[in-house]
């Protein structure tokens, strides 16, 4: 397969990482598919393993990745548990709410869905956003009020230095929990109950420690 572009970037251990092959989580999808799911946004989407169309600037992506409205972040919905009202979503690209609001879309298009359908805690994982470039934190107080009475929560993980001081400065942190020692690099070895368990006794011990 021929790339125009190729886009290299090095993580945080030091590994090389080519945007095309950045394949969202997929050794949880015995637990759960998205596009199997019927209360899911991407219900009986189809994929194209072989055509990569979408992409971050010239960059292609892995076509996994799903599409909701940005020109540049995509997602994918990893884990839902209804009965735990839990979701976990990986997000990769720039995210961008100066100039085309990736929050409304991110909400009205995958989050509004989840919550109608009882989800209020909600771990994004950041590993591979770039770069954020804020505006003003109204959708983000919308989505925490919609979560907030049901005891839920909005919580970023792996949130990459520049990202995080730029979520600081537009002061979402009201909102969203994304402490820059909430780092959970090693998370694709733990289940997804696993992960949230160790996300809550994280943000358990800070609330005791503001008290």
């Amino acid at each position: 397969m021929i790339f125009d572009v190729v886009w290299h970037r090095i993580d945080k251990k030091g590994e090389e990482l080519i945007m095309h092959d950045i394949e969202p989580h997929h050794l949880w999808r015995d637990r759960y598919t998205s596009s199997e799911d019927p209360k899911s946004p991407h219900y009986r989407r189809t994929y194209d393993e072989f055509k990569f169309t979408n992409r971050v600037y010239n960059y292609f992506i892995h076509p996994q990745l799903d599409e909701f409205g940005s020109a540049t972040l995509y997602a994918k919905i990893i884990y839902v548990d209804y009965d735990d009202q839990t979701a976990i979503i990986e997000l990769i690209g720039e995210w961008n709410d100066c100039l085309t609001n990736d929050v409304l879309f991110l909400k009205q298009n995958i989050v509004d869905a989840l919550t109608s359908e009882g989800i209020s805690k909600f771990v994004l994982i950041m590993d591979h956003v770039l770069n954020f470039h804020g505006s003003d934190d109204c959708y983000y107080e919308e989505w925490y009020e919609d979560v907030v009475e049901e005891q839920g929560y909005i919580c970023m993980i792996n949130v990459l230095d520049h990202v995080h001081d730029e979520l600081k400065k537009t002061g979402i942190d009201n909102y969203v929990q994304f402490d820059d020692k909430l780092q959970v690099h090693n998370w694709r070895a733990y289940s997804p109950k696993g992960l949230i368990q160790e996300i809550e006794s994280w943000s358990a011990q800070r609330k005791k420690r503001i008290n």
